[in-house]
């Protein structure tokens, strides 16, 4: 039994440490302020249309430039930004998005690795009470 118990409080430390490093990770990260901060962080979570796996932010490319100019202008006309990610995932489909929606079917490939983390640890537990 004490073999669990050391488990466990193993367990719990690693997750007060995972924890202590998502905050101190929210707390330092930047905070995106005025017009010029939407636009350049909009720009990083939009797929270049004609590359692959490059935001707008990083290519160099006519579709990427065009792209840009228009999240420019729908941030100037003081659109939301999920409008403005509506907008260009009805213009060029949800592949636009280099991360996947977090509603629907994309929320599965966020939760999914929780799922699996999580069985994982009912399966160590589980062995360890067994021994």
């Amino acid at each position: 039994m004490s073999r669990l118990a050391a488990l466990v409080r193993s367990a719990g430390l690693y997750a007060l440490a995972l924890a202590a490093v998502v905050a101190l990770a929210l707390a330092l990260a930047p905070r995106a302020t005025g017009a010029t901060a939407r636009v350049a962080h909009l720009e990083s979570i939009v797929r270049c249309p004609s590359c692959e796996d490059l935001s707008v932010a990083q290519s160099d490319a006519t579709s990427a430039i065009a792209v840009r100019h228009e999240i420019a202008a729908d941030v100037a006309r003081g659109l939301s930004d999920a409008a403005i990610l509506t907008s260009l995932e009805t213009a060029y489909g949800p592949s636009i998005l280099l991360s996947p929606p977090t509603s629907g079917l994309g929320a599965l490939l966020w939760v999914g690795p929780l799922l699996v983390a999580l069985a994982v640890v009912a399966g160590a537990i589980r062995v360890a009470r067994r021994r």
